[in-house]
């Protein structure tokens, strides 16, 4: 029983307030992995203080057995936004089975960022706790550390491919952005396929506010995680959506396949190139 009725406002924000995630506990497994596997190490890029509490960001390396020449280096980052808590756990559980089944990663070296707004996502939001969106702040002199920690990655490592995981909250199904080279149509298209056996595509012709063609949008937003400007060659680079009001799990098992298709077939693709 309430007490009196000054406690209703108290407790309806409470109940509206974001649950508060573990850090710790959502990156355990990966850090467990560091520590058990040959292929998979860990380091922190630089943190901060908010309060009494610090943060940093966590990177996450598989090095896959080698595939006969120079890696290819592919950066999949997730939890930009705060509040979009299936790309951190798809890229989690799809490390996960590469330690398993290392065969699937032969000849790459992924960089993993599974959560790139520590405090976003602790606190369940889609901003930082300074209240900015990161997913605008790229390659605009921003003063946010996380933004300059991961364009110092972007820049540092010359990435092949660039994966950004998201999940849309005004989207009823899967849909995704791509910039760059045309390649990056090309491994977009099947990712969506695979993932196509948990979730169903977005096919409306306006996705998001941008023209859409079967769920694959050409573009995107300024200020958006990509590569530096100017890079050459270009990477591919996407963005994976799911739909976020759809069972966390089945946004997971649709991220993960997307992800292990993206590498099934850049690896086909580069193989055939030099033929072309």
């Amino acid at each position: 029983m309430i007490g009196s009725l000054s406690e209703i406002p108290r407790l309806a924000a409470e109940q509206q307030r974001p649950q508060r995630r573990s850090l710790a506990a959502v990156l355990a497994p990966l850090q467990e992995l560091a520590q058990t596997s040959t292929y998979c190490l860990t380091n922190s890029l630089g943190g901060s203080r908010y309060g009494d509490s610090s943060y940093s960001l966590t990177r996450f390396i598989f090095d896959g057995p080698s595939g006969g020449g120079d890696p290819i280096r592919l950066g999949v980052f997730a939890g930009i936004h705060g509040d979009e808590p299936s790309g951190t756990l798809a890229l989690v559980r799809f490390l996960r089975s590469l330690a398993q089944t290392p065969e699937l990663a032969v000849g790459y070296r992924i960089y993993a960022y599974p959560i790139c707004n520590p405090t976003g996502f602790e606190d369940n939001t889609r901003h930082t706790r300074r209240g900015k969106d990161l997913n605008r702040e790229f390659w605009q002199a921003s003063e946010e550390l996380e933004v300059y920690l991961l364009e110092q990655e972007l820049w540092t490592h010359a990435f092949h491919g660039i994966i950004s995981l998201h999940s849309d909250d005004t989207s009823e199904g899967l849909y995704g952005f791509v910039n760059g080279p045309d390649l990056s149509k090309e491994l977009l298209e099947p990712a969506l396929w695979a993932a196509e056996q948990f979730l169903h595509r977005n096919t409306r012709l306006v996705i998001d506010g941008f023209r859409a063609r079967r769920g694959l949008i050409d573009g995107g937003y300024s200020g958006i995680l990509s590569a530096p400007p100017e890079t050459k060659p270009a990477p591919f680079q996407l963005t994976f959506e799911t739909p976020a009001h759809a069972p966390l799990h089945l946004q997971v098992e649709a991220t993960v396949a997307a992800l292990r298709c993206i590498l099934a077939e850049y690896r086909t693709i580069m193989a055939i190139a030099p033929n072309i």
